[in-house]
């Protein structure tokens, strides 16, 4: 099945003979291979439409958003799950990233994690996986095999299942309610799909979530009124935004924010005074 297609992330790049190339000819170079990934994404986004679509839908029925992939594909899921709690104020279980391997896998390779057809699932069945949530895979050749094998075991257990792949025709995209394919060529060095291909699977990922959490109304005007008061630098960000919004003064404004805990409290509660 792999072979009925061509993966153009693994074709020889465009460039040779690097280790002679200046450093800034390395740097400009590996610049304009990268220039070209956000046409790339331009192109998917009627894909990423509809998967987004379909995930506030059940988002809004009580349902969660899960990322699996291995290697790369998996770290950049669980950076993006990571980061929608401090961001948008949701709890942590509403987006959950999952790499093959475990938590192990994060910072070093877990050998032969990505050819197991079957952890996916019983990864995905720890968190009580079930037909109001949505799987999206992440894969940057379409053939990571525990990919596959989540999203096949999602489809029969009548899980929506989405993917984010760099190649075009894969098994991954075949398999996947809702395809997202992302065709940024060959690599700078060739075959190293954390470059063009990392870069346009984290864009598509601040995409789906971003937009999901806006259409939650987990964000007001352009700001990020739920976010997490995590450290001092966010304090005087939320700080600010209440300034703004109910015209009071610095110290009023992180009163405010600290007696409620959110933008969005401090202000819901100092209008209806």
């Amino acid at each position: 099945m792999q072979e009925k297609f061509t993966k153009t992330t693994e074709q020889n790049s465009h460039y040779n003979n690097l280790e002679q190339m200046s450093v800034s000819e390395l740097l400009h170079n590996i610049n304009n291979e990268d220039k070209t990934v956000p046409l790339a994404v331009e192109q998917a986004i009627p894909q990423i439409e509809k998967l987004v679509a379909t995930i506030v839908e059940k988002m809004k029925l009580g349902g969660r958003l899960f990322y699996i992939g291995a290697g790369t594909s998996g770290r950049l899921g669980i950076v993006d799950a990571s980061e929608c709690p401090p961001t948008f104020g949701v709890p942590a279980n509403w987006v959950n990233g999952i790499i093959a391997g475990g938590d192990a896998a994060i910072r070093k390779a877990v050998e032969n994690a990505e050819d197991n057809t079957q952890q996916a699932w019983l990864d995905l069945q720890v968190h009580n996986i079930n037909s109001n949530d949505v799987v999206i895979g992440i894969a940057a050749s379409g053939t990571t095999p525990y990919v596959l094998g989540g999203l096949e075991q999602c489809n029969q257990n009548n899980i929506t299942t989405g993917c984010i792949t760099c190649n075009q025709g894969s098994p991954l995209a075949l398999v996947a309610q809702y395809p997202i394919e992302v065709v940024v060529g060959p690599e700078f060095v060739t075959g190293s799909s954390r470059m063009k291909a990392g870069t346009a699977q984290k864009l598509v990922l601040n995409m789906i979530s971003t937009t999901t959490m806006i259409k939650l109304g987990r964000v007001k005007g352009n700001k990020m009124v739920d976010m997490q008061l995590s450290n001092d630098k966010l304090v005087d960000r939320g700080t600010r935004m209440i300034m703004e919004e109910i015209a009071v003064d610095y110290q009023t404004a992180q009163q405010l924010l600290l007696q409620y805990g959110s933008v969005r409290n401090a202000i819901t509660n100092f209008k209806t005074k």
